[in-house]
Protein backbone atom coordinates (compact mmCIF):
# COMPACT_ATOMS: atom_id res chain seq x y z
CA UNK A 1 0.00 0.00 0.00
CA UNK A 2 2.98 2.43 0.85
CA UNK A 3 6.42 3.19 0.02
CA UNK A 4 8.68 5.49 1.54
CA UNK A 5 12.28 7.38 1.58
CA UNK A 6 13.13 9.34 4.96
CA UNK A 7 16.51 11.26 5.11
CA UNK A 8 19.08 13.75 6.67
CA UNK A 9 21.15 16.21 4.92
CA UNK A 10 24.69 16.01 6.18
CA UNK A 11 25.30 19.75 5.12
CA UNK A 12 22.07 21.67 6.12
CA UNK A 13 21.05 19.71 8.96
CA UNK A 14 17.25 19.04 7.14
CA UNK A 15 15.22 15.83 7.62
CA UNK A 16 12.62 15.02 5.59
CA UNK A 17 10.60 12.52 4.53
CA UNK A 18 8.70 11.33 1.09
CA UNK A 19 6.09 8.64 0.63
CA UNK A 20 3.31 7.56 -1.70
CA UNK A 21 0.24 5.50 -1.34
CA UNK A 22 -2.90 3.76 -2.68
CA UNK A 23 -4.51 5.22 0.47
CA UNK A 24 -5.89 8.92 0.55
CA UNK A 25 -4.20 11.16 2.75
CA UNK A 26 -0.96 9.06 3.22
CA UNK A 27 0.72 12.67 4.67
CA UNK A 28 -0.61 12.13 7.63
CA UNK A 29 0.96 9.57 8.61
CA UNK A 30 4.65 10.64 8.50
CA UNK A 31 6.46 13.10 11.11
CA UNK A 32 9.34 15.15 10.91
CA UNK A 33 11.30 17.52 13.11
CA UNK A 34 14.51 16.64 15.39
CA UNK A 35 14.41 13.42 13.36
CA UNK A 36 11.89 11.73 11.00
CA UNK A 37 9.61 8.85 11.20
CA UNK A 38 7.47 6.74 8.84
CA UNK A 39 4.73 4.94 10.05
CA UNK A 40 2.71 2.28 7.22
CA UNK A 41 1.13 -0.85 5.88
CA UNK A 42 -1.67 -1.29 8.45
CA UNK A 43 -1.50 2.00 10.22
CA UNK A 44 -0.91 3.70 13.65
CA UNK A 45 -0.17 7.45 13.23
CA UNK A 46 0.92 7.09 16.61
CA UNK A 47 4.63 6.33 16.43
CA UNK A 48 5.24 9.12 14.67
CA UNK A 49 4.94 12.07 16.82
CA UNK A 50 6.31 9.89 19.83
CA UNK A 51 8.80 8.36 18.20
CA UNK A 52 10.02 12.34 16.85
CA UNK A 53 9.34 13.41 20.31
CA UNK A 54 12.05 10.85 21.43
CA UNK A 55 14.51 11.81 19.21
CA UNK A 56 14.36 15.18 19.96
CA UNK A 57 14.82 14.47 23.67
CA UNK A 58 18.67 13.30 22.18
CA UNK A 59 17.28 9.42 21.80
CA UNK A 60 19.28 7.97 18.59
CA UNK A 61 17.06 6.03 15.57
CA UNK A 62 17.55 2.95 17.36
CA UNK A 63 17.15 3.89 20.63
CA UNK A 64 13.47 5.16 19.72
CA UNK A 65 12.65 2.24 17.63
CA UNK A 66 13.18 0.18 20.56
CA UNK A 67 11.28 2.77 22.71
CA UNK A 68 8.56 2.69 20.36
CA UNK A 69 8.47 -1.02 20.20
CA UNK A 70 8.03 -1.40 24.20
CA UNK A 71 4.53 -0.86 24.44
CA UNK A 72 3.07 -0.02 20.69
CA UNK A 73 -0.04 -2.37 20.17
CA UNK A 74 -0.24 -4.56 17.60
CA UNK A 75 3.05 -3.82 16.51
CA UNK A 76 3.10 -7.05 14.14
CA UNK A 77 1.11 -5.42 11.96
CA UNK A 78 3.23 -1.70 11.12
CA UNK A 79 5.99 -1.15 9.34
CA UNK A 80 8.60 1.73 10.88
CA UNK A 81 11.59 3.84 9.27
CA UNK A 82 13.35 6.24 11.46
CA UNK A 83 15.79 8.79 10.81
CA UNK A 84 17.97 10.98 13.68
CA UNK A 85 19.18 14.08 13.03
CA UNK A 86 22.87 12.24 13.17
CA UNK A 87 22.20 10.61 10.45
CA UNK A 88 21.36 6.98 12.37
CA UNK A 89 18.15 5.26 10.85
CA UNK A 90 16.80 2.13 12.12
CA UNK A 91 13.49 0.31 10.67
CA UNK A 92 10.71 -2.36 11.53
CA UNK A 93 8.32 -4.74 9.60
CA UNK A 94 6.29 -7.03 11.90
CA UNK A 95 5.46 -10.41 10.58
CA UNK A 96 2.15 -9.14 9.13
CA UNK A 97 3.23 -6.09 7.31
CA UNK A 98 1.23 -6.50 3.71
CA UNK A 99 2.64 -8.43 0.42
CA UNK A 100 6.13 -7.98 -1.13
CA UNK A 101 8.16 -5.87 1.87
CA UNK A 102 11.35 -4.69 2.10
CA UNK A 103 13.62 -2.17 3.56
CA UNK A 104 17.30 -0.78 2.54
CA UNK A 105 19.14 1.65 4.18
CA UNK A 106 21.88 3.68 3.31
CA UNK A 107 24.19 6.31 4.78
CA UNK A 108 21.49 8.76 6.35
CA UNK A 109 18.58 7.50 4.77
CA UNK A 110 16.54 4.51 4.76
CA UNK A 111 13.29 3.42 2.21
CA UNK A 112 10.61 0.88 3.10
CA UNK A 113 7.32 -0.22 1.15
CA UNK A 114 4.84 -3.10 1.52
CA UNK A 115 2.86 -4.13 -1.35
CA UNK A 116 5.88 -3.24 -3.52
CA UNK A 117 5.68 -4.63 -7.35
CA UNK A 118 9.49 -6.00 -6.58
CA UNK A 119 12.12 -5.55 -4.21
CA UNK A 120 14.08 -3.10 -6.42
CA UNK A 121 11.57 -0.26 -5.45
CA UNK A 122 13.57 0.53 -2.37
CA UNK A 123 16.97 -0.16 -3.83
CA UNK A 124 16.11 2.15 -6.41
CA UNK A 125 15.22 4.93 -4.39
CA UNK A 126 18.75 4.88 -2.16
CA UNK A 127 20.42 4.41 -4.92
CA UNK A 128 18.85 7.50 -6.86
CA UNK A 129 19.42 9.37 -3.20
CA UNK A 130 22.79 8.35 -2.59
CA UNK A 131 24.14 9.43 -6.29
CA UNK A 132 22.69 13.39 -5.72
CA UNK A 133 24.88 14.57 -2.82
CA UNK A 134 25.07 18.16 -2.59
CA UNK A 135 21.79 18.62 -4.12
CA UNK A 136 18.84 20.23 -1.62
CA UNK A 137 17.08 17.70 0.36
CA UNK A 138 13.64 17.82 -1.89
CA UNK A 139 14.80 17.17 -4.80
CA UNK A 140 16.67 14.02 -3.62
CA UNK A 141 13.78 12.99 -2.17
CA UNK A 142 11.52 13.70 -5.16
CA UNK A 143 14.00 11.93 -7.67
CA UNK A 144 14.26 8.61 -5.64
CA UNK A 145 9.98 8.49 -5.74
CA UNK A 146 10.14 8.54 -9.27
CA UNK A 147 13.16 6.34 -9.24
CA UNK A 148 10.68 4.02 -7.07
CA UNK A 149 8.15 4.15 -9.85
CA UNK A 150 10.03 3.35 -12.62
CA UNK A 151 11.48 0.17 -10.70
CA UNK A 152 7.73 -0.88 -10.25
CA UNK A 153 6.26 1.18 -7.44
CA UNK A 154 3.84 -1.09 -5.40
CA UNK A 155 0.88 -3.30 -6.49
CA UNK A 156 -2.15 -1.32 -7.37
CA UNK A 157 -2.62 2.76 -8.18
CA UNK A 158 -0.94 5.14 -6.42
CA UNK A 159 -3.60 7.45 -5.27
CA UNK A 160 -1.49 10.03 -2.79
CA UNK A 161 1.72 11.37 -1.67
CA UNK A 162 3.20 13.77 0.71
CA UNK A 163 6.67 15.62 1.45
CA UNK A 164 7.29 17.27 4.92
CA UNK A 165 10.83 19.08 5.04
CA UNK A 166 12.12 20.29 9.04
CA UNK A 167 15.35 22.26 9.88
CA UNK A 168 16.42 24.59 12.69
CA UNK A 169 12.73 26.01 13.40
CA UNK A 170 9.87 25.00 15.39
CA UNK A 171 7.60 23.97 12.16
CA UNK A 172 8.19 22.12 8.92
CA UNK A 173 9.42 24.16 5.86
CA UNK A 174 7.89 22.53 3.54
CA UNK A 175 4.63 20.60 4.30
CA UNK A 176 2.96 19.04 0.97
CA UNK A 177 0.58 16.93 0.32
CA UNK A 178 -1.47 15.40 -2.69
CA UNK A 179 -4.12 14.05 -0.91
CA UNK A 180 -5.73 12.16 -3.52
CA UNK A 181 -5.69 12.18 -7.47
CA UNK A 182 -6.69 9.18 -10.04
CA UNK A 183 -3.13 9.44 -11.11
CA UNK A 184 0.29 11.00 -11.07
CA UNK A 185 0.11 11.84 -7.57
CA UNK A 186 3.88 11.83 -7.09
CA UNK A 187 3.84 13.94 -10.35
CA UNK A 188 2.31 16.57 -9.15
CA UNK A 189 4.33 16.66 -5.91
CA UNK A 190 7.11 17.03 -7.71
CA UNK A 191 5.46 20.19 -9.76
CA UNK A 192 3.95 21.05 -6.41
CA UNK A 193 7.29 20.72 -4.78
CA UNK A 194 8.99 22.96 -7.57
CA UNK A 195 6.61 25.66 -6.86
CA UNK A 196 7.31 25.91 -3.17
CA UNK A 197 10.84 25.75 -3.07
CA UNK A 198 11.70 28.90 -4.50
CA UNK A 199 10.01 30.72 -1.25
CA UNK A 200 10.70 28.49 1.38
CA UNK A 201 13.57 30.23 2.86
CA UNK A 202 11.21 33.81 2.28
CA UNK A 203 8.38 32.62 4.43
CA UNK A 204 11.06 31.48 7.40
CA UNK A 205 12.34 34.96 7.44
CA UNK A 206 8.77 36.00 7.32
CA UNK A 207 8.59 34.40 10.65
CA UNK A 208 12.03 35.16 12.05
CA UNK A 209 12.91 37.88 10.64
CA UNK A 210 9.75 39.76 8.94
CA UNK A 211 11.43 43.53 8.41
CA UNK A 212 13.76 41.58 6.13
CA UNK A 213 11.34 39.32 4.29
CA UNK A 214 9.66 39.62 0.75
CA UNK A 215 6.17 40.45 0.16
CA UNK A 216 5.80 38.50 -2.59
CA UNK A 217 3.08 41.20 -3.69
CA UNK A 218 0.21 40.37 -1.31
CA UNK A 219 -2.03 42.67 0.31
CA UNK A 220 -0.58 44.65 3.37
CA UNK A 221 2.72 43.53 1.84
CA UNK A 222 5.75 46.04 2.60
Amino acid sequence: MTFSISAGCADTGMIGVDVASSSACVAAHVCAGAGAVSTQTITDPRPGPKGQDLMEQGMSATDALEALKKDAPHLEYRQLALVDGRGGVAHFSGAHTLGMHHVIVGEGVVAAGNMLASNAVPNAMVEVFDRTPGQPLGDRLVAAMQAALNAGGKEGSVHSAGMLLARDVAWPVADLRIDWRDDGPTDALGALWERWKPEMEAYVSRALNPSQAPSYGVPGGH
